[in-house]
C-alpha cells in the first residue's frame, strides 16, 4: 500500500468537569487526508485546502506529529500529505488534533503499524504543543482511540478507553469567532478553592461511572464545570442563553467545548439532540451571531480509512 485515504474527525474536550484529561470523539465533522509514500525521505505537506494553514512541515501541526513519529522510526522513509481541512482552526472542537491525529494513524497504517495507539497519542501530542504550547491528549486521545477517553497521566503517557453509549448523542454550535487555545488559558485561575476541586474531582468520577452504567441520569448530575467554564464563559457571545435553551430543550447537559468558543450539549438520542440544535439556533438568530451547528452520534472508531469511492 503506497496511498491512503482517511477521515479525521473532530472532538470534545474537557466535556464539563474533566479539563484536560477527557475528550470524545465526534462522528460526521472531520477533515479529509490523502497521504502517499515519497521516494525522497522526510516529510512535506503538498496541499492544504479549506483553510489558510502554513505548508512548512516545522510550522503545521500535522507536520511536527509526522516529524515525531518518524524520528521514533528511524528509518529512511518519506511521505507526502495533502489535507481538505473542514474543521476551522480555532473552533474549539480539535482542529489541531485532527491533523496531528490523522497524519500519525496514517503513516502508521502505510508502514504496517509498528506503534501502539498510546504511542501515537505521544507523536499526536507534539502537534499539539505547536498549536498551544501544551502538549495535551484530551483531543487526540478520542480522535485515535474513539468513544470517549480519560488522560490519566501525560509523564507517562496513560490514556483509558471509557464506555460510549450508544444512545449518547452530541450538538455543538459554533459562533462564528475564534478563541485561541493559548488565550483560553490565559484567562484560568492558577490557584483553585479546595471545595470546589473536590465538587470537581467527584463529578469526573461520577462522570465515568455513569458511562459505564449508562446511567443518563448520572450523567446528566455530573456535567457541571465549577472552576474553567466559569472563567472562560465572558469569551462566548450568549452562553449562559445557549446553556439555558439546551437544558430547557431536555440536554443532559451543556457547556464549553474544549477552550470554545463552540459550545457543546449532550443527550439521550437524536431526535433530543436535533431538538437542543434548534433551541441553542434560536440564541444566535436572535442576537445575530454567525453559526454553525453539528449534530451526531460518538464516534467510537476514531480515524476512519476511506475507499477510493469516499475519498
Amino acid at each position: 500500500m503506497d496511498r491512503i485515504s482517511l477521515f479525521a474527525p473532530a472532538s470534545i474536550a474537557n466535556i464539563s468537569c474533566g479539563f484536560d484529561v477527557l475528550g470524545l470523539c465526534l462522528d460526521n465533522v472531520g477533515d479529509l487526508m490523502h497521504l502517499q509514500k515519497s521516494d525522497t525521505p522526510g516529510f512535506r505537506i503538498t496541499e492544504i485546502k479549506g483553510q489558510n494553514l502554513p505548508l512548512q512541515t516545522e510550522k503545521n501541526v500535522a507536520g511536527v506529529a509526522a516529524l515525531a513519529f518518524l524520528n521514533a522510526y528511524n528509518k529512511p522513509v518519506g511521505f507526502e500529505l495533502q489535507i481538505d481541512k473542514r474543521i476551522k482552526a480555532g473552533s474549539g472542537i480539535g482542529s489541531s488534533a485532527a491533523s496531528a491525529a490523522g497524519v500519525v494513524v496514517g503513516i502508521n497504517k502505510l508502514l504496517g503499524e509498528p506503534f501502539t495507539p498510546l504511542e501515537l497519542i505521544a507523536f499526536a501530542m507534539e502537534g499539539e504543543r505547536l498549536a498551544c504550547g501544551s502538549a495535551h491528549a484530551d483531543n487526540v486521545a478520542p480522535v485515535i482511540m474513539g468513544g470517549f477517553t480519560l488522560v490519566r497521566s501525560t509523564n507517562p503517557l496513560d490514556v483509558i478507553a471509557l464506555n460510549s453509549p450508544l444512545e449518547l448523542a452530541a450538538t455543538v454550535i459554533h459562533p462564528e469567532i475564534e478563541v485561541k487555545t493559548a488565550d483560553a488559558r490565559a484567562v484560568l485561575h492558577n490557584k483553585i478553592p479546595l471545595k470546589k476541586a473536590i465538587n470537581q474531582w467527584a463529578n469526573v468520577g461520577a462522570l465515568v461511572s455513569g458511562l459505564y452504567r449508562e446511567d443518563y441520569d448520572l450523567i446528566s448530575r455530573s456535567l457541571v464545570d465549577e472552576i474553567v467554564e466559569p472563567a472562560r464563559a465572558m469569551l462566548i457571545p450568549g452562553f449562559d442563553q445557549l446553556k439555558e435553551n439546551a437544558k430547557n430543550a431536555g440536554a443532559l447537559g451543556c457547556g464549553i467545548s474544549g477552550s470554545g468558543p463552540s459550545v457543546f450539549a449532550l443527550s439521550r438520542g437524536m431526535t433530543k439532540a436535533n431538538q437542543v440544535a434548534e433551541s441553542m439556533a434560536e440564541v444566535y438568530n436572535k442576537i445575530g451571531v454567525p453559526y454553525e451547528v453539528h449534530v451526531c452520534p460518538i464516534n467510537p472508531n476514531g480515524v476512519q480509512f476511506l475507499d477510493s469511492n469516499n475519498a
